[in-house]
């Protein structure tokens, strides 16, 4: 293996999954892997594709993962690894040129890194060939099966040759991922470096009991003391949209990434994030284990995850490797049963702290929360006032939807037994 590619990637000793699956990998075996993320599994995959496939002709491995920035990532340790042995890969992703991709494919090379859902569409216009695919890897199949790709995934098995080497990679191994194991692995070799379920060890684990209107002055309230790079995860893209504006309202530097935002805006913010120009990076689960970004010093559960294992993911984002950091918990009353779900699973009790009662900026954010919640407030000055000079014809919409009859003269219309004149305003169920 080359030693410049590994001395680039950091990587001085092999982390404990790189030792305990790389020799069974190169041996040819099936592997059930199970770490936590940010233990280097990634490597302990690539290093085996890398090196098993050099030298030869056409495309014979595949790797799929759940999101389009993870499968980004992966293609990244796959170009950097590869490329000092001409082993080439390419990235098959939704949100992209399909013509690209279809282009690339042609171009037969080694592996294919790819989501689920975009490969079935190349699968089904004949635009990929997977007849010759003798090592699969399935990454992070715990979330693939959680975000409903099982019937890709039983598409894509379906189109591979049934002699072939298939490594599996998740942070928990239970249930689904247990059974699908057992049907799609061959007397696999297990590599369990970290009991299923269990937290970067590294990672100050802390749980805040708020209410749920309080949740935004606590984000800013634990902002204000200290200076770390922050990842926060939101249940919702309009949430994860709100919380951004609060959050850069305070004056903080900040992006956020949601399935509603373009793989552009995407890119953009996860660069942005990784060079440091944004602080803050407000996420949905879209981007749990997408993020490869050292040094995040900070994970914030906005909301706590539906999912118990997506906690043991958010968390995995810090204290990666051989570093450390912190993640706080946002738990409202409603969101306890979820937190015992989660506390069950990674079999001990977070510790709880106390609000930063002392924070200015906590303080603030709670009686500005409090007077928009008692008080709404007048309209906006200006509020259905024309822009347009005095005595400029109106515009279209002015035209075609014209007001009632008491917002023109200061009367109230027809509530007072007046019929509608032809032109004034209209029942909305009469109007098209």
């Amino acid at each position: 293996m080359s030693l410049q590619a590994l001395q680039h990637a950091r990587y001085q000793t092999p982390t404990p999954i790189q030792a305990q699956a790389i020799p069974p990998a190169l041996a040819g075996q099936d592997i059930i892997g199970c770490a936590a993320t940010g233990t280097g599994k990634t490597a302990a995959f690539v290093l085996p594709l890398v090196e098993r496939l050099q030298g030869k002709r056409g495309t014979h491995g595949l790797v799929l993962a759940p999101t389009r920035e993870l499968v980004i990532q992966i293609g990244e340790h796959l170009a950097m690894f590869g490329r000092p042995h001409h082993v080439s890969g390419a990235v098959v992703i939704g949100g992209a040129s399909m013509g690209a991709q279809v282009d690339a494919l042609k171009r037969l090379p080694h592996v294919i890194v790819a989501t689920p859902g975009r490969l079935v569409d190349h699968i089904k216009q004949r635009t990929v060939n997977l007849g010759q695919i003798e090592m699969l890897v399935l990454d992070e199949a715990d979330r693939m099966l959680d975000m409903g790709f099982k019937p890709q995934l039983v598409r894509i098995l379906a189109a591979l040759p049934k002699k072939r080497q298939t490594m599996l990679f998740s942070a928990t191994m239970a249930g689904e991922v247990a059974e699908f194991a057992r049907h799609s692995l061959h007397q696999p070799v297990r590599v369990e470096v970290s009991r299923s379920g269990t937290t970067a060890s590294r990672a100050d684990q802390a749980v805040y009991i708020v209410p749920q209107h309080d949740k935004p002055a606590l984000l800013l309230g634990v902002l204000e003391k200290g200076k770390e790079t922050t990842l926060v995860f939101t249940r919702t893209k309009r949430r994860a949209d709100k919380v951004a504006r609060i959050v850069e309202r305070a004056g903080h530097s900040v992006a956020r990434i949601h399935a509603d935002r373009s793989q552009a805006q995407r890119r953009q913010a996860l660069e942005g994030f990784k060079a440091g120009r944004y602080r803050v990076l407000i996420a949905t689960d879209i981007a749990a284990r997408g993020i490869d970004v050292e040094e995040i010093g900070h994970v914030i559960n906005f909301d706590l995850p539906h999912v118990p294992e997506d906690y043991v993911h958010r968390v995995g984002r810090t204290a990666r490797a051989s570093a450390a950091g912190a993640a706080s918990s946002f738990v409202s009353q409603e969101e306890m049963p979820l937190l015992r779900d989660i506390e069950r699973l990674i079999r001990a009790a977070l510790p709880r702290k106390p609000l930063p009662t002392d924070s200015v900026a906590f303080l603030t954010e709670v009686q500005r929360s409090k007077a928009a919640r008692e008080d709404p407030g007048a309209p906006p000055p200006g509020h259905r006032q024309s822009s347009r000079p005095p005595g400029q014809a109106p515009g279209r919409h002015a035209r075609s939807h014209p007001k009632p009859a008491h917002h023109a003269s200061g009367g109230h219309g027809h509530g007072h037994g007046h019929a509608p004149t032809k032109g004034t305003w209209r029942p909305a169920k009469h109007r098209r």
